[in-house]
C-alpha cells in the first residue's frame, strides 16, 4: 500500500503566531502535506510574507493575516479572512503565545493581562470562531508546554499558569467538540531552538543536563508531531497531550 504523501489535500488551516519558529515550521509542513494555510503574526510581516513566499515556492498556497492574538476582533477577523480565502476552516493551530515572566511579586498586573489576553483569550476566541465553521474531520491542535509538567526554573509560573489553563479547557472541550467528528489535543514543546529559547541561550544552560537526548528539540520536530495531529491517520486520537521535549520530563 502507498502511502498518501500529501494527507492534507483539499484542507484549510489557519496557524496562529505563524510567521516564525516553531509557527513558521508548522504552517510549512501542514502546506507541504498539502493544506492551504493561513498564518497570522503580528509584528513580524516581513517573515510573515517569507513564509508566505516559501509556501508558494514549494507549490502551496498561504496567506499571512496581521492579527494580534490578545484582541478578540482580531482573532475573529483571522478566522473569517481564512473561511473567505479557502472556502472553510478544517484545521486550527494556536500556536501565538508570549513567554513574558518574572518573579511573582514582581510581575506588573499589565503584564499578567497581557499575558492572559494572548495565551488564553485568544487560544478561546479563535478556538470557538473555528469551531463555527469546522465540519467533521475538523482538528483543533493547542500548543502548550512540558512546563506544566516540570517547571525546570523560576520566573516562568506566570506562563505557566497560562498554558495550564489551556490543558484544562482542553478536558471539557473533547466533549463539545467529539459528537461533531473534531478532535482536540495539546502539543506541549520542550525545550527548542526559537527566537525565544534559542539553544544557546541561557535556559539552554540550566535544562540542558536534563534532557534524555542530549540537545534542543527543533522546530521542524515539533510540526511534525502536529501534522500527525492533523492528519486522517490520528482520527481516533482527541484530549491527548503528546510532550515532545526530548525527555526532559521523563
Amino acid at each position: 500500500m502507498t502511502r498518501n504523501t500529501h494527507p492534507l489535500t483539499g484542507k484549510a488551516a489557519l496557524v496562529t503566531g505563524g510567521s516564525r519558529s516553531i509557527g513558521a515550521a508548522i504552517a510549512k509542513k501542514l502546506a507541504a502535506d498539502g493544506a492551504a494555510v493561513a498564518i497570522t503574526y503580528s509584528a513580524s510581516p516581513d517573515k510573515a510574507a517569507q513564509v508566505v513566499a516559501d509556501i508558494e515556492a514549494a507549490g502551496g498556497r498561504a496567506i499571512a493575516v496581521e492579527a494580534d492574538a490578545g484582541k478578540p476582533e482580531a482573532v475573529r477577523a483571522a478566522v473569517a479572512k481564512t473561511v473567505e480565502a479557502f472556502g472553510g476552516i478544517d484545521i486550527l493551530v494556536n500556536n501565538a503565545g508570549l513567554g513574558l515572566g518574572g518573579a511573582i511579586e514582581d510581575i506588573a498586573f499589565e503584564t499578567y493581562e497581557r499575558m492572559i489576553a494572548v495565551n488564553v483569550t485568544g487560544v478561546f476566541v479563535a478556538t470557538q470562531e473555528a469551531a463555527r465553521h469546522m465540519k467533521s474531520g475538523g482538528r483543533v491542535i493547542q500548543i502548550g508546554s512540558s512546563m506544566t509538567r516540570y517547571a525546570a526554573f523560576p520566573t516562568a509560573s506566570l506562563y505557566t499558569l497560562t498554558k495550564g489553563a489551556i490543558t484544562g479547557f482542553n478536558r471539557s472541550l473533547v466533549r463539545d467538540l467529539g459528537p461533531k467528528g473534531i478532535t482536540v489535543n495539546t502539543v506541549h514543546p520542550g525545550p527548542t531552538d526559537t527566537d525565544m529559547n534559542p539553544a544557546d541561550g541561557p535556559v539552554a544552560a540550566i535544562v540542558g543536563p536534563g534532557m534524555a537526548i542530549g540537545r534542543y528539540g527543533q522546530p521542524a520536530e515539533i510540526a511534525s508531531v502536529v501534522a500527525f495531529l492533523a492528519s486522517p491517520e490520528a482520527a481516533f486520537v482527541t484530549g491527548a497531550d503528546i510532550v515532545a521535549d526530548g525527555g526532559l520530563t521523563a
